[in-house]
């Protein structure tokens, strides 16, 4: 049936016609992008300082190669300056996808996850505050003839929202100078009224995410498959990330994240100090030889006078070492930010390294394995469900429901971070929140679907309650089918007016379990009801946003 069904997708997929828009010209007044046109960017395209770029979830947008640019620029970009703003929410089911115009989403199998480096990327330049000797900078990779500065004194900056975004196959060289690759995401002096949650950078050239200081906060992001860090942070950067998860390829990667506190001035202030809660990073593979020249050789990195904490996370499958901490003969370093408690690895689970698994294998300075001891880190496998990174097998970051990971997790106390039991950026006990939007989820590289049978057959139709409640913005429900029957599940507001239609088709008798996810509904208390012939069972769930 599932067969079926996705020929049926494809047919009407490529029924579909979409208008293609080419945009050459800056955003200088308030302008929509709908999801029923694919939108081409030639060179780069920056939204000016008080113009507001809306995006309907859903639409795609495409960068164009180097040589088929006809603006003169170097790279394909989508720049949105200071002061400007740009809206872009998409969700579970209709992501907005930045892409290379070599790319049809329509087709998964036209592009894999070697496929780097075909436009630039997403950038966002706000007024928040750097470390750096002036207040304003020029970010990375655009020419100084362009206006692409950041920085300011207005840690509260707001640059609009970004939500279930896929960037895939960017890093491209603005400038054609090695080392001046676009991030998938570059964040410069981004305040914390920005919202950024769901996002995934699949297949860059350079790293996946790099903030250049700022405060803006973020969760549930994906680094995928680039060629160079995962997570990279720098100039003093000062937020709040929980949920961030990384798997890194085989063929090329750097380290998992690299954490930098300075670039011209690194002894200025204010340090980079955010905090990564519930993080799962995945190496190249604890036996593979992974090219380049930083290769993937730590988990983690902290130099430049960088401080920053990790709580609750897992890392594993890296070739050689975990952690290094920056420890210079003389002046401010890493080291001097952890012991002044600038600095802190607080109750992670570190497992699968090349150079051995036991915290002086993973550790190679004292001091560093005398903080992992004394602030409840172990060298314990998390016992994640299955490890791939191709669509041969299905990868599963979730650690198992009995295992070590399941349990014992603790977060800062902040109502920011989601107060949960498990270690990493994964719930073992209900469905993957990559599900249906990322490029690792449509390109069949994980295959965890929404709904799971379980292979039981109970003696009554139940309807649990469900896990967790309240929640936001998804809860996992289990029901029990006792007889091979048409069943129907479906969710309404108090008001009795259906909102969700969850179940409706035949079952055989078993248990199931499937995630329902309300991002596009308001807080209130809610009613789903299982019916199926004379039986009809309802509970209460509540959804907290």
């Amino acid at each position: 049936m599932k067969k079926i069904y996705l020929l049926l997708l494809a047919l009407f997929l490529t029924s579909v016609t979409f208008a293609q828009v080419n945009v050459t010209a800056d955003i200088s007044s308030n302008t929509n992008w709908s999801a029923s046109n694919v939108y081409l960017l030639d060179g780069l395209i920056f939204v000016n300082d008080g113009a507001t770029l809306t995006i309907e979830a859903g639409t795609v947008i495409k960068g164009k190669l180097q040589s088929n640019i006809t603006t003169g620029d170097g790279a394909s970009a989508l720049v949105i300056r200071r002061g400007g703003i740009i809206m872009a929410e998409g969700n579970a089911s209709s992501p907005i996808i930045f892409t290379s115009e070599l790319d049809d989403v329509t087709n998964p199998n036209d592009l894999t996850s070697s496929d780097r480096g075909l436009w630039g990327g997403l950038i966002l330049l706000g007024r928040a505050v750097t470390n750096q000797p002036t207040t304003e900078n020029q970010i990375e990779g655009i020419p100084v003839s362009e206006d692409a500065k950041f920085g300011g004194t207005d840690d509260n900056d707001n640059s609009g929202v970004l939500k279930y975004i896929s960037i895939r196959h960017g890093g491209f060289s603005i400038s054609g100078v090695a080392g001046d690759e676009i991030n998938g995401l570059t964040l410069g002096a981004v305040g914390n009224q920005t919202v950024i949650e769901h996002i995934e950078v699949f297949a860059n050239f350079d790293d996946g995410y790099e903030w250049f200081g700022g405060t803006v906060n973020s969760k549930w992001l994906v680094s995928a498959f680039c060629g160079d860090d995962g997570f990279d942070w720098d100039m003093g950067y000062r937020g709040k990330g929980q949920f961030w998860f990384l798997i890194q390829g085989t063929d090329e990667a750097g380290r998992g994240a690299e954490q930098d506190g300075g670039d011209d001035n690194e002894t200025g202030t204010p340090y980079a100090t955010p905090y990564v809660v519930n993080a799962t990073y995945i190496g190249a593979g604890e036996t593979s030889s992974v090219p380049g020249g930083d290769g993937n050789d730590f988990a983690l990195i902290f130099r430049d006078n960088s401080g920053g904490f990790y709580y609750s996370s897992i890392f594993t499958d890296f070739v050689q070492t975990g952690i290094e901490v920056e420890d210079l003969a003389s002046g401010e370093d890493s080291r001097s930010r952890l012991e002044n408690n600038q600095l802190a690895l607080v109750n992670n689970l570190f497992y699968g390294f090349g150079n051995g698994n036991t915290l002086a294998n993973i550790a190679t300075q004292d001091f560093v394995q005398t903080h992992l001891t004394a602030n409840n880190n172990q060298m314990v496998d998390p016992q994640i469900n299955n490890i791939s990174r191709d669509d041969s097998e299905s990868l599963d970051p979730r650690p198992n429901q009995s295992g070590s990971a399941s349990t014992g997790a603790t977060q800062p106390a902040d109502p920011f971070f989601d107060a949960v039991e498990y270690y990493g950026a994964f719930d073992p006990a209900i469905g993957l929140w990559t599900h249906g939007w990322t490029a690792i989820s449509t390109y069949g590289i994980t295959r965890v679907e929404d709904e799971i049978y379980i292979n039981s057959v109970p003696e009554n139709f139940t309807l649990n309650q469900n896990y967790p409640n309240p929640f936001n913005p998804t809860t996992k429900i289990v029901y029990s089918v006792a007889e091979a029957s048409y069943i129907n599940l479906t969710v309404y507001n108090i008001l009795g007016k259906e909102v969700a239609q969850l179940v409706n088709g035949f079952r055989n008798a078993g248990t199931y379990e499937i995630i329902f996810n309300a991002e596009e509904l308001s807080s209130g208390l809610y009613l789903y009801t299982l019916e199926t012939g004379s039986t009809r069972i309802t509970r209460k769930m509540t959804l907290l946003k």
